[in-house]
């Protein structure tokens, strides 16, 4: 009897049960958490942002202790000896990332903040990130001038970075908040919008693992979804991203469970929020349409369709008609590269490395993220996704593959497709648990 493919045998290790992983899982583990010390470590001694390295701090303590529980696990393993109580369990390291490496430096980063450095042209002083107080301030703006955006052409001065809120309308809600009852250390340090953005992610998931019944998620799941140094960075620093992305899951899982409607009305929010997610739109609305695997759904379709479409034209159109150029310079012009002020997201990664080539480069970059969204159609109409598995492994793909190829980007956007591929795996095992028939139903005959 063959071997099983090789992605199968590696899928194998993600799923495996947190106390039965066997060796190789356990391999696994170890590889991992040093890959992610030797992230935290130098980030901690050499970051230019302060947030960041106080971040690192505390991340190497926790990546650490990975490393250290791991090989103690792996080499317990190889002597048949099975550790009991927490300790015993690979989660024991989650939990310490958990707290460690996202929930004290959060809450120390959100103090640090109350000394008053927003705004400073010093990354080495910051306690959050720009994307925070912006976000924050494009709330305030929404409250007083019915609009996020400020009209870049007419600030007296010569416009900067930060002047732009280059997000959608939704966005502004996770400052609401801070711009109604901040004003006092305590109001602020509580309506900080870092725990907006955490609360959002965390009800997310609460929600989607309701939706799928509560499935045992596997530790390979946890660790590219939580445990991953994206993930536990961008909670500390800064979060929408982790908002964002809880959300679009959230929005999976209910396509996943034949809420359609409900499931356009959340894609809508997150697509109002952050427009880079928007291809997700193209495969949910298949996945939609094929889920029963008995012909075409259109009646699901057409529920999801109107959801997303009057949801987001009643997020857009009022904030659309209060300023109609600052809301095209903020929310697309400056993201593609082609606002007043040129966007700073410029990480190394292939599609900025070939558009920094000149014209020809530019254009190239462009062919290669139209190639990828070709590639992409293709793969959805010859094999739609028949579950919110093969939904979520789609748009994981899609994304990472646009994050990857577009000339204005940022390494942190890898985000999104390490938290769908660890939602991916959980999707498996709940669908796994709901088409295995329960004990009581199996019963043995004999004539």
């Amino acid at each position: 009897m063959g071997r099983a493919p090789a992605w199968r045998r590696a899928a194998r290790l993600f799923t495996a049960p947190a106390r039965e992983a066997g060796i190789a899982a356990l391999r696994w583990d170890l590889g991992f958490y040093l890959a992610c010390l030797a992230f935290a470590l130098p980030t901690a001694l050499v970051a230019e942002f302060y947030g960041y390295r106080v971040w690192g701090n505390f991340a190497t303590a926790a990546y650490g202790f990975g490393v250290l529980h791991s090989a103690w696990l792996l080499l317990s393993a190889r002597k048949g000896v099975a550790p009991r109580g927490l300790l015993g369990s690979r989660w024991c390291t989650i939990a310490v990332i958990a707290l460690l490496a996202m929930i004290l430096p959060l809450a120390l980063l959100v103090i640090r903040r109350l000394t008053g450095v927003d705004w400073l042209i010093t990354p080495f002083s910051w306690a959050a990130q720009p994307e925070v107080w912006v976000i924050e301030r494009s709330a305030d703006l929404l409250l007083h001038h019915g609009t996020p955006y400020v009209d870049v052409t007419a600030l007296g001065r010569a416009p900067e970075v930060n002047d732009y809120t280059p997000y959608g309308p939704v966005m502004a809600v996770f400052g609401l908040p801070r711009a109604l009852f901040g004003g006092t250390p305590l109001t602020d340090a509580l309506t900080d919008a870092r725990w907006m953005f955490a609360l959002a992610a965390c009800a997310c998931v609460l929600g989607t693992l309701k939706l799928l019944k509560w499935p045992k998620v596997p530790v390979g799941a946890a660790q590219l979804a939580l445990a991953c140094p994206l993930t536990a960075l961008t909670w500390a620093v800064a979060g929408p991203d982790l908002a964002i992305v809880g959300l679009l899951v959230l929005a999976c899982a209910l396509a996943a469970t034949g809420r359609a409607a409900w499931s356009g009305f959340v894609l809508a929010l997150v697509v109002s929020a952050k427009l880079i997610v928007a291809p997700a739109a193209a495969v949910l609305a298949v996945f939609v349409l094929v889920r029963r695997g008995r012909g075409l759904d259109w009646t699901a379709l057409t529920r999801f369709a109107s959801a997303l479409v009057a949801t987001t034209a009643a997020v857009h159109l009022p904030v659309y008609f209060v300023d109609p150029a600052a809301f095209v310079e903020h929310v697309f012009r400056f993201p593609l590269g082609m606002g007043v002020v040129r966007s700073p997201a410029a990480s190394p990664l292939p599609g900025h490395l070939i558009a920094e080539l000149g014209v020809v480069g530019r254009v190239a970059a462009f062919a290669l993220v139209g190639a990828a969204a070709v590639a992409m159609l293709v793969w959805l109409v010859r094999r739609p996704p028949a579950n919110g598995s093969g939904a979520v492994l789609r748009i994981a793909v899609g994304l990472g593959a646009l994050i990857l190829l577009t000339p204005a980007t940022r390494y942190g956007y890898l985000v999104y497709p390490l938290v769908l591929l660890g939602a991916h795996l959980a999707f498996r095992v709940a669908e796994a648990s709901t088409a295995r028939p329960p004990r009581s139903s199996v019963r043995t005959t004999s004539s």
